[in-house]
């Protein structure tokens, strides 16, 4: 049973490629917003239009290196969906400490970008972006966690 529910998590999650690992973040946004991302972000945003050329193109910049760290995402929960029938303490703790290690490298990239982003936009809306991205990402947080089981979860539910 565990097997099946992992493999299902997993094929939701990565859509059995990297190349559809951020359909799922899509499918997501849209549920949420009934948009595309980029529609979400261009209706929130409020960008000078002599900044409107320059702030797209970092934009598509930030979105091929945030697909990157989803990527990394996904291969983390590979590799816990893998030794999550024998996990063991060094396995558990190394994921572990993976994973804060992936949510550093966010917070480092965010702060990348917001610097990049008040370059370009000023503060005010560099600000109001990251705050914006912060709920997309917690979103997608939720909804991955929602599907992920946690460690021995399956055998503490299991009828006697």
């Amino acid at each position: 049973m565990k097997k099946i529910i992992i493999s299902a998590t997993l094929f939701l999650l990565t859509g059995g490629t990297f190349a559809q690992s951020n359909k799922e973040d899509v499918d997501i946004i849209q549920s949420i917003f009934g948009k595309q991302k980029k529609e979400v972000i261009s209706a929130y945003m409020t960008i000078p239009q002599k900044k409107v050329d320059q702030f797209w193109k970092l934009y598509d910049t930030y979105e091929n290196a945030r697909k990157t760290l989803g990527r990394q995402r996904i291969s983390l929960i590979e590799q816990y969906a893998k030794h999550y029938d024998n996990l063991t303490d060094a396995k558990a703790g190394e994921l572990a400490t993976k994973k804060l290690a992936w949510n550093a490298s966010y917070a480092k990239f965010q702060q990348t970008y917001f610097t990049k982003f008040s370059a370009v936009i000023g503060g005010l809306q560099a600000a109001k972006f990251i705050q914006l991205e912060d709920y997309i990402e917690n979103c997608i947080r939720v909804a991955i966690s929602d599907e992920i089981p946690f460690i021995d979860q399956l055998e503490k539910t299991k009828q006697k």
